[in-house]
C-alpha cells in the first residue's frame, strides 16, 4: 500500500469504470494506490478493476450502499498504512492533475472538498452545465446555516462524495464514512459534518476537479435529484436507487 490511496466504491459499473480507470491511469502523479471495492456487482466490474495498470487492489463488500463500501475501501487503506485518502467514484473522471493537487492541499488541511463539474462526454446542455450547478451552490449556502452549532470547528462547505480528500488521522478519530445504504442518507455531508467537530483545517478546493456523470439528473430531472441530495427528501423505489 503507498502512502496515498484512491477509494473508489463501485455497484454494477461495468460500463463507466473503464473511463475512470483510463483517467486514473494518465495521472500526473502516479504514486498511489488505486483501492476498488466491489458492493455486490454482478457485471464484471471486480475484474474490470484488477485490470488497471498501476498498484490496486480490488475488495468485495456484501453489505449495500456506497458509504459502506467506501469505509470498507478506507480503513483497508489505512490498515495497510496510508495515510492520504481520496475517493471518487466509478462513473467519474478526475482531472489529471487531480491527485497532485490532493497530494499538496493535503499538507495543510485534514479535510478537502473539491469541485465536480459535468463530463463533457455526456455532452451537458447549458442548464446542466450551468444553471443546476448554480442551484447546488446555493443550496449549500443554506447548508451553511442549517448545519452549524457551538460543536463545530468549522463553517459548513460544499461537499461531493466523489472528490474529497482526507487524512487517515482524521477519518479514524471523526469515525469516517457511516456505513448506511445509499438511500437511508447522503454520507457524505454525514462525514464532513463529522470531520467538522474534530478539526478546523477543512477546505473547499475549486482547482481539485471531477467530471461526475449526468445519469442521475437525467433519470429523475433536477428538482427529484435536488431533494435527493438534500436529506434524501426524495426516496424512489429500492430498485431505482441505483442508475445505471
Amino acid at each position: 500500500m503507498r502512502d496515498l490511496a484512491v477509494i473508489v466504491p463501485a455497484y454494477n459499473e461495468g460500463a463507466l469504470l473503464p473511463g475512470l480507470l483510463a483517467a486514473l491511469a494518465g495521472q500526473s502523479d502516479q504514486d498511489f494506490t488505486l483501492v476498488v471495492v466491489d458492493n455486490g456487482s454482478t457485471d464484471g466490474t471486480a475484474g474490470l478493476a484488477g485490470a488497471f495498470p498501476g498498484d490496486v487492489v480490488v475488495l468485495g463488500e456484501p453489505e449495500p450502499g456506497a458509504g459502506t463500501a467506501a469505509d470498507t475501501g478506507f480503513r483497508h487503506a489505512i490498515a495497510g498504512g496510508a495515510t492520504r485518502l481520496l475517493r471518487t467514484d466509478a462513473d467519474c473522471l478526475p482531472a489529471r492533475d487531480w491527485v497532485a493537487t490532493a497530494r499538496g492541499l493535503l499538507d495543510r488541511a485534514d479535510l478537502v472538498c473539491g469541485r465536480s463539474v459535468p463530463r463533457r462526454d455526456e455532452f451537458p446542455s447549458r442548464v446542466e452545465r450551468h444553471v443546476y450547478p448554480a442551484v447546488v451552490r446555493l443550496a449549500a449556502r443554506w447548508g451553511r446555516w442549517q448545519h452549524r452549532g457551538p460543536a463545530y470547528q468549522c463553517p459548513f462547505v460544499l461537499v461531493h462524495g466523489h472528490n474529497v480528500a482526507i487524512t487517515a488521522e482524521l477519518y479514524e478519530r471523526c469515525g469516517g464514512t457511516p456505513r448506511e445504504e445509499l438511500g437511508a442518507g447522503p454520507e457524505d455531508v454525514t462525514m464532513l459534518n463529522r470531520a467538522r467537530r474534530h478539526s478546523d483545517r477543512i477546505v473547499r478546493a475549486e482547482h481539485l476537479v471531477v467530471e461526475s456523470s449526468l445519469r442521475r439528473l437525467r433519470a429523475w430531472g433536477a428538482r427529484r435529484t435536488l431533494l435527493w441530495h438534500w436529506d434524501r427528501r426524495y426516496r424512489p423505489a429500492p430498485a431505482a436507487v441505483h442508475v445505471r
